[in-house]
């Protein structure tokens, strides 16, 4: 994936996941559309995973998936929450996670797209 980041002329700054979704913390080239970026991550990701045998419960990536934007002056506390996933999904779901996200965000969401 950090290829694919970096082909894509973006910079990694973080990434760290659980057994049913990643976070990543990356800027955006101008020139790259975010959807494209994601398509290319998740479609190499997913050849590669199944592939390299090591990921046998793997049957693909979700449909969708969220993007959110931040001000550089969080970015190490991005970073922190990023790295410490196994203990922040000790407490919540991942659907959980993605609501409080999207409240966060002040975005106005329907249940049914939820993953």
């Amino acid at each position: 994936m950090t290829g694919i980041v970096q082909h894509n002329q973006c910079h990694l700054y973080r990434i760290n996941g659980v057994n049913d979704h990643i976070h990543l913390l990356t800027d955006l080239h101008p020139t790259v559309p975010l959807a494209d970026l994601i398509k290319d991550i998740k479609l190499a990701s997913s050849q590669w995973m199944k592939k390299s045998g090591q990921f046998s419960a793997f049957e693909g990536w979700a449909e969708g998936y969220g993007a959110f934007t931040y001000a550089y002056r969080d970015k190490e506390k991005i970073m922190n929450y990023i790295n410490n996933q196994e203990v922040h999904h000790g407490k919540k779901t991942s659907r959980e996670e993605f609501c409080d996200l999207l409240v966060e965000a002040g975005v106005d969401y329907k249940e049914r797209f939820l993953p």
